[in-house]
């Protein structure tokens, strides 16, 4: 995975986000208001800043340099094992704390491309819900596993609302009953890309075919790439 300006799918289909400066979060936990650091819980700015190995205060400079080398270091082509699969999903994590960043313009900006090189093994939960039939499905994701997938209060349609079941069974029984075969298991980085696609295809009133094609070439393009991840 290279950080210089690639013609990459990542860098090409991601919004181009606004000019925007990088701040840093010294004290403010992840998500709230509050200082939430005292238990230096996963989450928190202190969590985030020993993830990335930074002792506050650092500049936007230091912050960005530690998260490139942590994300080399933890990178599935030098080490594979699952502490570099959970450390991958760490750094994302503790980058977008600290920073001003979304975890979109981070893969953006840093022009990683997860549909080619998977930054992690596939474990996040994907449901295409241009193709779910919701409330309708007579093997419905949502019965079969409440604790991961709900019922879109709009749409009607289901969507993984929970992360973190790779393992569960009642989860890998929906995914494997679904008439559609329309859930998925994909990386983070993959998830929040499908996801913003996902987002501007169900919530627009116009022709979103062309996008729904992308949406379809990415699915099948990350599960072809998440296969060869584990093989390798």
């Amino acid at each position: 995975m290279g950080f210089g300006i690639l013609n990459s799918p990542a860098c090409l289909y991601a919004r181009a986000p606004p000019p925007i400066s990088l701040s840093i979060s010294c004290c403010s936990g992840y998500g709230s208001g509050k200082n939430s650091d005292s238990a230096d819980s996963p989450g928190t700015s202190s969590w985030a800043y020993g993830v990335l190995g930074l002792v506050p205060p650092c500049s936007s400079a230091q912050l960005k340099a530690a998260f490139r080398a942590k994300v080399k270091q933890f990178h599935p082509d030098l080490i594979r094992d699952v502490k570099s699969d959970e450390m991958i999903r760490h750094v994302i994590q503790a980058y977008e704390i600290l920073s001003s960043y979304s975890k979109s313009e981070i893969i953006e900006r840093e022009c990683m491309d997860p549909f080619d090189h998977p930054e992690c093994e596939a474990l996040d939960l994907f449901v295409n819900e241009t193709v779910c039939l919701g409330t309708a499905c007579p093997y419905s994701c949502v019965p079969n596993a409440p604790h991961a997938f709900k019922f879109s209060p709009t749409t009607r349609t289901a969507y993984a609302y929970s992360q973190g079941h790779g393992d569960d069974y009642r989860v890998q029984l929906a995914v494997g009953q679904c008439p559609r075969n329309c859930i998925h298991y994909v990386t983070p980085s993959q998830r929040i890309i499908l996801e913003e696609l996902l987002d501007g295809i169900m919530n627009v009133p116009y022709d979103t075919s062309a996008e729904a094609f992308l949406l379809y070439s990415l699915i099948t393009k990350a599960k072809y790439e998440n296969n060869r991840y584990q093989r390798k």
